[in-house]
């Protein structure tokens, strides 16, 4: 599983394309993304992703709320079972897609470390 911006080119390396951000990315057409899959629902809640702000310093904190909020959220529970489950489909050959600018300090990373 690799993690990929969605500003980046798209590569046959890529495999299944998942986008795991609440928000299309601004400025990318579907035909350039080439998402084979949107998990909308698995995103931070709107009110979490406005606190965290991708500030390094709360990135810790920000974690433990998200994983959270993955646990107790049924539509993000659910959204987290089908991500795991196109990861064994397909083998890890997975890309999680983000538009994020911080490639650190991002719940992409969170995601990948919990599959």
């Amino acid at each position: 599983m690799q993690i990929k911006r969605v500003y980046e080119d798209v590569q046959k390396e890529d495999g299944f394309r998942i986008l795991v951000d609440r928000l299309w990315p601004r400025g990318i057409s579907k035909e350039r993304a080439q998402i084979d899959v949107w998990l909308k629902e698995i995103g931070p809640s709107p009110t979490l992703r406005k606190w965290f702000a991708h500030d390094p310093m709360k990135f810790d904190r920000f974690r433990e709320l998200y994983i959270e909020e993955l646990e107790l959220d049924l539509e993000k529970k659910e959204a987290l079972a089908q991500l795991q489950l196109y990861n064994e489909k397909y083998k890890s050959h997975i890309s999680l897609i983000y538009a994020a600018k911080d490639e650190k300090y991002n719940h992409v990373n969170v995601l990948r470390e919990l599959i």
